[in-house]
């Protein structure tokens, strides 16, 4: 079956144009991360208004941070008196542990909230909420259910407001993925990725984000209302592909779709013969918690998995994300090749 493409028209129309504008910035060349590049005071919400040389920054910050505290074990309070504000509405293992330590580590202090208490939108109002932690801390990350909560949180603060996870996008796994791909293949320009399985906010993060760094993006789902382009085949996808990726194919929240989703999705587990239409030297990335009917245990745990390496870059990319929205830190390590 031949690649089809759809086009949700909420989805890409309004984002073909930013696509065209910025694949092909800077795929080729290093000027990109050596220019004179500031986020202090951005939010980041989703990939759609960074350009490529921004989204390069964050990984070279990231990579050198990385650098510096786990292999030079430096010590550098570059958040020393700052506080983050981190709101829970969806439980979390990695985006709560890889915030609160790398905060912390970066001399922040981390605060947790959950729904239960503040009660985001009902004993107070979003926008209420944005005024009084803007007067409190100095940054906020949000995993949330509604996308449209963290645009309120951001239009009413004073302060960066980060995606931490909601219905649409997941920005800060995307960053962590990248730059688990930029270590294992030393470039990330001209790579071909395949996501087979959901088409939920992860996907939706690598669509706005692969283009502007000229990784090829494949996707094979079932038939469902999402906003992609996609194939049915998941041999298809992962034809000559360097890294195959799946996720969760029940999400927190879609609970009582289990069975449903469970029958569209048979045929779409990862395993060694779906990588055998991949490129030799094909990876694995799943950003967690996995089900082995989305992967079986051998692909899982071979050394083709890139998926620990993956889930630990999620703090290095979180403080490298969070020192670049508060500070003018200048990595000291040679910019990366993209």
């Amino acid at each position: 079956m031949s690649l089809k493409y759809f086009a949700c028209k909420s989805f890409i129309s309004g984002r073909l144009k930013t696509f065209k504008n910025t694949i092909f910035r800077g795929l080729r060349s290093e000027t990109a991360a050596n220019c004179s590049v500031s986020l202090k005071g951005r939010s980041c919400l989703t990939w759609k208004d960074f350009t490529a040389e921004e989204i390069k920054r964050l990984l070279w910050v990231s990579a050198d941070l990385k650098h510096r505290f786990k292999h030079e074990k430096q010590h550098l309070p570059l958040l020393q008196g700052k506080s983050i504000a981190m709101i829970f509405e969806k439980r979390s293992t990695r985006t709560r542990m890889s915030t609160e330590t790398g905060f912390a580590l970066l001399g922040g202090h981390p605060c947790f909230l959950t729904a239960q208490d503040i009660h985001l939108g009902v004993n107070e109002s979003c926008a209420d909420t944005a005024r009084v932690l803007s007067g409190l801390c100095d940054i906020i990350l949000a995993r949330v259910s509604s996308h449209s909560t963290l645009e309120e949180l951001d239009k009413e603060s004073s302060i960066p407001v980060v995606n931490g996870l909601s219905d649409l996008y997941h920005p800060i796994q995307i960053l962590a993925d990248l730059l688990t791909l930029q270590e294992h293949y030393g470039s990330l320009a001209g790579l071909t990725v395949s996501w087979i399985g959901d088409g939920n906010n992860v996907l939706h993060s690598f669509m706005m984000a692969a283009p502007k760094l000229g990784v090829n993006l494949k996707v094979a789902t079932p038939k469902h209302s999402t906003q992609l382009m996609l194939t049915r085949e998941p041999t298809e996808a992962a034809l000559h592909s360097d890294v195959l990726v799946t996720d969760t194919w029940v999400s927190m929240g879609q609970e009582e779709e289990k069975r449903k989703r469970l029958r569209d999705f048979h045929g779409y587990q990862i395993t060694m013969q779906t990588g055998s239409a991949a490129r030799p030297d094909w990876t694995f990335l799943h950003c967690l918690p996995r089900k082995k009917e989305e992967v079986d245990d051998e692909v899982f745990y071979s050394s083709r998995s890139l998926v620990f390496p993956e889930a630990e870059n999620r703090k290095w990319t979180i403080m490298g994300l969070m020192v670049s929205l508060l500070t003018d830190y200048k990595p000291q390590m040679p910019t990366l090749k993209f």
